[in-house]
């Protein structure tokens, strides 16, 4: 009996996923356990495997698509079966037609505009599809418009009949696309390069065409993963929304590094599982955000939510980019449970098993780059939080002590705050007595 694969929805909040691999083809025999295929979010990477076993006998969609979920992505059967009422595309056929109030929408100047574009193609020479070399198709208009404007006509999407670009798809080039002097614009559209525009309102120029050809030969294109397109949009936002203040502190590492030292010596006897030194930091920046409530917040242009349980996130480096798994009632954990649960939430995301539902509902985060060796650092703020601690690499200091120069092992912690929601010295107390905290390690525990 035919069976169809669904895409899976991984957590409330995911409405799609995109295809990125299949392992398997039309006709390939599969057996129970056997990779399909994988999939992302924009969050995270999984595996689809079968759960028949059988032939493959219809795929629906390719590597690349963004597919919804709970959508049919492909059958496993018996060969000969009939598959129709699994292809997703046949509900488009039983599409509602349009509500009055659409119809009528649809005779705006919009419609007029597609109704000329239309209008266009169809008046235009039978060669006019083949207007530019290779595949490309441009109606003599369109060429005509991008030549005057100094517009990149192959960047535009075609909507006209037959994939041909057509007058409207200039125009909205005009507004956004690639724009190039007159001088280049001969050698930039018959070469085929690609170039970065210096000239007026980013306009392509001839030397810039130039500086294009040194750099091909060794540039390597690198096409961006769903995950670091999602990255680079949450950190632009931060940065360009947010009034962003870095104070750098630090604290004597004494007491944690020996706690950190009996918890190793007594793991076997006492059960505990390997406290890190990062845990323990945790630990403290939970209890500390208990009395700093404006740090445990979200910040928005007419009001804050100031959260009386601490979710903290957790920066982690991973093979697909940074995530940020959030420990939830991180204030109301013991040491060894906050030391576990964060532990299994860095796994799945270097695995790519975490769940979409994980990675959000943080109230502050913390980044800790103190293993690369890094002695201060700017960390940018997880927007809408009010604040991000990152912690840094262990460095030896000197201080007096009863008249005498002493040595002893410091670790810094970078704080950057949200200027909007709170002020410098709210900040700066918080940094101090989490330094207080943490140099006193021991007595935390006992609160």
């Amino acid at each position: 009996m035919a069976t169809p694969v669904i895409m899976p929805r991984q957590g409330q909040s995911v409405e799609s996923c995109i295809i990125t691999k299949w392992f398997k083809a039309k006709g390939d025999k599969v057996a129970v356990g056997d990779l399909l295929f994988n999939y992302e979010t924009d969050k995270a990477a999984f595996d689809e495997e079968s759960k028949v076993e059988g032939t493959v006998l219809a795929i629906y969609y390719v590597e690349g698509d963004d597919v919804p979920c709970l959508t049919n992505v492909c059958v496993i059967g018996n060969e000969g079966e009939n598959i129709d009422e699994f292809n997703p595309s046949s509900d488009s056929a039983q599409a509602p037609t349009p509500e009055p109030s659409a119809q009528a929408h649809s005779a705006s100047p919009q419609s007029a505009d597609a109704t000329a574009a239309s209008a266009e193609t169809l008046t235009s020479s039978p060669t006019s599809a083949q207007a530019t070399s290779g595949e490309l198709k441009i109606s003599p208009r369109a060429k005509n418009l991008a030549q005057k404007h100094g517009v990149d006509y192959r960047k535009a999407a075609p909507s006209g009949p037959n994939g041909r670009i057509i007058e409207q798809d200039i125009r909205k080039l005009i507004d956004s696309g690639i724009l190039v002097t007159s001088a280049a614009s001969d050698e930039y559209l018959s070469s085929q390069k690609s170039a970065e525009g210096t000239g007026l309102g980013g306009r392509v120029r001839t030397s810039d065409l130039a500086e294009a050809s040194v750099m091909t030969a060794e540039v390597e294109e690198v096409k961006l993963s769903n995950i670091r397109k999602v990255i680079a949009k949450a950190m632009h936002n931060s940065l360009s929304t947010m009034a962003q203040l870095t104070l750098n502190s630090s604290f004597d590492a004494t007491d944690v590094l020996s706690y950190r030292e009996k918890i190793k010596v007594g793991m076997d006897k006492t059960g505990v599982g390997n406290i890190t030194i990062n845990d323990m930091i945790l630990y403290a920046v939970a209890k500390t955000l208990e009395s700093h409530r404006d740090l445990n917040a979200h910040y928005f242009d007419d009001k804050m939510l100031l959260f009386k349980s601490v979710n903290l996130g957790i920066a982690v480096d991973t093979p697909r980019g940074l995530m940020v798994p959030t420990l939830f009632g991180s204030n109301s954990k013991t040491l060894n449970q906050l030391s576990t649960d964060a532990k299994a939430l860095i796994e799945a995301c270097q695995k790519g098993t975490i769940s979409p539902d994980s990675l959000k509902g943080g109230t502050f985060t913390v980044t800790n780059l103190g293993a690369l060796g890094i002695e201060s650092f700017t960390p940018v703020i997880n927007p809408p939080q009010t604040g991000i601690l990152g912690v840094n690499t262990i460095e030896i200091k000197a201080k007096e002590v009863d008249g005498k120069i002493i040595h002893y092992k410091s670790i810094g912690l970078s704080l950057t705050f949200d200027h909007r929601a709170l002020d410098g010295a709210p900040a700066a107390k918080f940094l101090k007595e989490l330094a207080t905290n943490l140099e006193n390690f021991s007595a935390i525990l006992a609160k």
